[in-house]
């Protein structure tokens, strides 16, 4: 049965002036323009609206042509797919001549530009993105996407084989959109064609499956999606190896239970690394940023530094050598690896530490040293390793006073 689909007049991202200037320079010559994608299907769920895409039946010159005269710079992003984007007050909105499929291998598609409105939409992935809005705020659902939505189904349009077979990258984003808006079971059509095409993510760019996996491993639904992901042989040909679910599953739920905001690289630690050689792989892998990198590797120093949970004064030790960030990470991380139940005091204590106490900074430098009289070189770092030692060892009590006192002495040690 097909649920009403509620008008989305006067939605405030609809009415925004720079959506409006957009439709309006669109509208000129008997063009027809709508937003198409994820706006829609994300106001139709109640999820915020960020990114706000038009199709329009213009060809792209004429889409050019019409927004230039508008005043509204233009920026050919995928002219060769179809695809301008309009820049207003700052703002990109991309617009993509209405098109059709004529030829794909897998990776990428020659299309031709047409005027029909379902022909579009049946060309997409699933049913919840090919919902449409024209200007006046009336929903278009040629596939039946609503009814999808209202399910919380995640639904190829059509042929699920087909789909695939024209965008490898389908497999994963059938899993991430579950795992973003899905509820109840998996769409069992959907979950067997991606099994019997499994072995076509390993020709997938490896930038293309890193942004995929980004998304899935913050999602709400990831913990279910990712263990259904390992079960049906995708995840280990994602990961190149099997993946690591007890730990990846008791992280989500000590994130939740600690209050620490999901991250995909604390996550991917948790899933895929025990040792550094592990981080190597699954950069290379999901082709992920040095910043990521370097999370991971840090999660990692930072757990073996709490394994097995320590006492108050090893734990601010590890708070100031490994950074807030860092040990936060390590605390979820070691957590995750550990056999203690979810709620645990100790685990609680250890991961909210940096909110009770802030580490402080060693207040000496190489230029105190040097004024006391130290001799400049290489020496000037030993001391000083040596006076932040003591101050570590004393649970950084003595202030800066009885520091230089400790350094004078070390030094009158030295001569």
């Amino acid at each position: 049965m097909t649920a009403s689909i509620p008008s989305l007049a006067g939605a405030d991202w609809l009415v925004a002036p720079a959506v409006r200037r957009v439709f309006a320079a669109l509208a000129k010559g008997g063009a027809e323009a709508r937003i198409i994608g994820g706006a829609v299907r994300n106001a139709l769920m109640g999820v915020p609206v960020a990114d706000v895409d038009f199709a329009t039946t213009a060809i792209p010159d004429e889409v050019a042509a019409r927004a230039e005269a508008a005043g509204i710079k233009v920026v050919p992003t995928g002219i060769d797919h179809g695809t301008l984007t309009l820049v207003v007050h700052g703002r990109p909105f991309e617009v993509t001549t209405l098109r059709e499929d004529i030829e794909t291998d897998g990776r990428h598609a020659i299309v031709r530009f047409g005027g029909d409105w379902e022909a579009d939409a049946r060309r997409r992935d699933f049913t919840i993105n090919a919902l449409s809005v024209d200007a006046e705020g009336t929903v278009h659902d040629p596939v039946g996407g609503y009814d999808d939505i209202v399910a919380g189904r995640v639904r190829f349009i059509g042929d699920p084989d087909q789909r695939i077979a024209e965008d490898r990258l389908r497999i994963l984003r059938f899993f991430r959109f579950h795992a973003e808006y899905g509820r109840g079971e998996i769409d069992a059509d959907g979950l067997a064609a991606v099994m019997r095409a499994r072995d076509g993510v390993r020709y997938l760019s490896a930038e293309r499956v890193g942004q995929e996996m980004r998304r899935l491993m913050i999602a709400a639904r990831a913990p279910e999606t990712v263990v259904l992901m390992q079960e049906v042989g995708v995840l280990p040909v994602v990961l190149a190896g099997i993946g690591d679910l007890a730990p990846f599953v008791r992280m989500v739920r000590f994130e939740a239970e600690v209050g620490l905001e999901p991250a995909a690289p604390r996550r991917l630690a948790a899933l895929a690394c025990r040792v550094e050689e592990d981080v190597v792989r699954i950069v290379e892998r999901l082709r992920l940023t040095n910043a990521e990198r370097d999370r991971m590797a840090a999660a990692l120093a930072a757990a073996r530094a709490v394994i097995p949970p320590p006492g108050d004064r090893h734990a601010r030790r590890a708070l100031y050598r490994h950074g807030a960030a860092a040990y936060r990470d390590g605390v979820a991380l070691a957590f995750a690896w550990s056999d203690a139940p979810v709620g645990e005091a100790r685990w609680r204590e250890l991961a909210t530490l940096p909110d009770r106490w802030a580490a402080p900074s060693f207040p000496l430098a190489g230029r105190d040293v040097v004024g006391m009289g130290g001799a400049p070189g290489p020496g000037v770092g030993v001391v000083l390793r040596a006076v932040e030692a003591w101050w570590i060892e004393h649970d950084f009590a003595p202030d800066e006073t009885a520091l230089r006192t400790r350094l004078q002495q070390l030094l009158a040690a030295e001569q």
